[in-house]
């Protein structure tokens, strides 16, 4: 195979770099440390950001990998870049990396409660979007539960991953009484949702709630102002897709009667 490099962006270069320092044909999985980014960038003369993890952060949910990485993928399995502890990442293959929306699907319209003045005063999509989801109580729609926003965009630690972040956390109650621990994932713009947050959403959920179900939520714009709400779940150690449903907010004088008695 013939590897053409340095044909993406900085970060991208920097991660090729890193990766084929590494990469051997068959292999599963391999670590990197966060000063190998450091390294990687002075030898091409790549300026860095003050914070290091936005090159990871970019590469997971903008970017993307280069196309010489993906073309080193087996049939079938893809490449992501986890936490391996503190400072460390790990290349692994898996079955399944981005959820995009499917375009099947039917779109559910809700009554718009979000208050003027947040969408007038947010300061980026990612904002926007949580704020909608919380003030539409999307995710009692979703789920089927009464939910409380417990804490957003909390930084934390996971054992054997390191640093993490959560967009928002909540707390879900059913009609039986049963207590649920929601992480909810946000991307807005050009951002996609990644297996890599879920995966670790979930362990930290396991490691601090462990006598409460996860239900994992990723929550992405759509094109014409519509969401894409998903439930994640882990079978047999990948992530799949439990649920989606696509909602579009609209003036209660826009809802359509015969499409109510549909939903039925």
């Amino acid at each position: 195979m013939t590897v053409v490099r340095g044909s993406g962006n900085a970060y991208q270069n920097i991660i090729e770099s890193i990766f084929f320092e590494r990469y051997a044909e068959g292999v599963q999985s391999f670590e990197f440390e966060r000063t190998d980014i450091e390294t990687a960038a002075a030898q091409m003369g790549i300026a860095l950001p003050k914070n290091l993890g936005d090159v990871i952060y970019s590469l997971r949910y903008r970017a993307g990998l280069p196309q010489s990485i993906l073309e080193t993928q087996p049939s079938g399995m893809e490449w992501i870049v986890e936490g391996a502890g503190r400072a460390r990442y790990r290349f692994l293959l898996v079955r399944l990396n981005r959820i995009l929306p499917r375009t099947d699907l039917a779109t559910i319209a809700i009554p718009d409660g979000t208050p003027e003045v947040i969408r007038a005063y947010a300061l980026d999509d990612e904002q926007a979007l949580l704020a909608i989801v919380r003030y539409n109580r999307l995710l009692d729609i979703f789920l089927g539960l009464t939910t409380y926003s417990l804490q957003n965009h909390l930084r934390t630690t996971v054992r054997s991953i390191g640093q993490i972040e959560i967009d928002e956390l909540y707390v879900g109650i059913d009609r039986y009484g049963c207590h649920h621990i929601i992480p909810v994932q946000a991307k807005g713009g050009s951002d996609q949702i990644s297996v890599v947050q879920t995966k670790q959403d979930i362990a930290w959920c396991q490691q601090r709630f462990t006598g409460l179900r996860c239900r994992a939520i990723s929550a992405q714009f759509m094109s014409n102002e519509r969401i894409a709400m998903f439930e994640l779940a882990v079978q047999d150690d990948t992530i799949v897709v439990a649920e989606e449903r696509h909602y579009k907010l609209v003036p209660a004088t826009q809802l359509d009667a015969s499409e109510i008695q549909n939903y039925r």
